[in-house]
């Protein structure tokens, strides 16, 4: 990160997934163009050409309309994949995202391990400075023997309650072609 030149921060940077690490260590490092949302490789998803029209609009004219809906109505965003964030808590990775409203979406992990992820999540005093946390989709989620006894969202809501971070609803972002764009820090 410390040998990237002015020339890298003119740079857009969009993605999601494990790209996640490197959103957080550019936004940690003050760049502006950085954002979770659809990448090249979507195209080969069902629907997947409109991901990446959607992508592509936001990358070069900062269009709206590829936004997650709330974006444009709260002052600072950030959104991660659940188990990436929660790799990166306590290393020099993680971002700052005091006053943040913080999405998070997660793909093919099991209830007891979302329960996990929001857990460790939750209970980083840092990231109880956000604004509050929305949850996207949680897809593929594999198969709990016996059933965990709660849904995603339930999860998401319990852990907010008992962190005391403010529990602010769904999200449109996840895995998958409909993942709408969320920019780190203020709206452009």
């Amino acid at each position: 990160m410390c040998r990237l030149t002015q020339p890298a921060r003119r740079k857009v940077y969009l993605g999601y997934s494990d790209a996640g690490v490197l959103l957080a260590a550019l936004y940690r490092a003050g760049f502006e163009a950085v954002a979770h949302g659809p990448m090249a490789q979507d195209i080969l998803r069902d629907a997947g050409d409109a991901a990446v029209e959607r992508a592509l609009a936001w990358m070069v004219d900062r269009s709206p309309e590829g936004l997650e809906p709330t974006v444009s109505r709260v002052e600072k965003t950030a959104a991660f994949n659940m188990s990436v964030l929660s790799q990166i808590l306590g290393t020099p990775l993680q971002p700052v995202l005091d006053a943040h409203v913080l999405m998070l979406e997660e793909v093919g992990e099991a209830m007891y391990r979302i329960d996990r992820l929001l857990f460790h999540i939750t209970s980083n005093a840092a990231i109880r400075r956000v604004s509050g946390i929305m949850l996207g989709r949680c897809s593929r989620i594999t198969p709990n023997e016996p059933d965990f006894g709660m849904n995603e969202e339930e999860i998401a809501r319990y852990w907010c309650l008992r962190s005391g971070i403010p529990w602010l609803g769904g999200a449109d972002i996840g895995h998958d072609a409909d993942n709408k764009i969320v920019p780190f820090g203020s709206p452009p």
